[in-house]
């Protein structure tokens, strides 16, 4: 009986990890909801927080990078979503294609705006200064969905199902020097803390990789 017990605990345990890691239709979860086991933040590391199930981003500025194995954190073509609650006045984002930096903003891929009610004019959705969005599509203190898709040269951005941005990158696109690592290529994921008066909740953070 003991053993009989103890394979059931142990098929139940695979099992709940299984469908923890691959969610239907091929989503993948990179947050396990308890902790920022797989995640990196450099400078500022206190900004970061796990509340609830939910990454908290709330401090001084700095970035959490995703360091984990999937895909050896390391994605060109996909989608990725994550339900995101902001506060009001609060500032932050999420970059793709990005790689690890111990401070500073990241100088390496795109970030896409987290940002309802800040003084920044772009809102939240906005492929920052290269695609933005004026708009208010979604309100402080309400839960929504971000979702990013990746696809060749191709970027769509989508809030609560709604597509925001639609923008192919250029053939052999030219950027400021300030802007020259904001180009299509492959890469990691990072939120951001944006300054101590910004606080922005993230969880259900699941990526889809593509066929590249």
């Amino acid at each position: 009986m003991k053993k009989l017990i103890s394979f059931c605990s142990i098929a139940l345990f695979l099992i709940s990890s299984s469908a923890f890691a691959q969610q239907p239709g091929g989503w993948i979860s990179l947050f396990d909801g308890k902790s920022l086991d797989n995640w990196k933040v450099g400078q500022n590391a206190a900004t970061f927080t796990v509340e609830n199930g939910s990454i908290v981003a709330h401090g001084e500025t700095a970035h959490l990078f995703y360091m984990g194995d999937v895909k050896n954190h390391d994605f060109k073509n996909f989608e990725f979503k994550a339900d995101v609650m902001t506060t009001p006045g609060s500032n932050s984002g999420i970059y793709f294609h990005t790689q690890y930096q111990e401070s500073g903003w990241p100088s390496k891929g795109y970030e896409v705006q987290v940002n309802n009610s800040h003084t920044d004019w772009r809102r939240t959705g906005s492929l920052y200064s290269v695609q933005d969005v004026k708009e208010v599509y979604v309100k402080d203190n309400v839960w929504f969905t971000e979702y990013i898709k990746v696809e060749g040269k191709r970027v769509i951005i989508k809030i609560n199902d709604k597509t925001v941005v639609d923008y192919t990158e250029p053939e052999n696109v030219q950027r400021p020097a300030d802007m020259a690592g904001r180009v299509i290529s492959d890469g990691t994921f990072a939120l951001q803390g944006h300054d101590p008066k910004s606080k922005v909740y993230f969880k259900n953070i699941m990526v889809k990789p593509l066929n590249d």
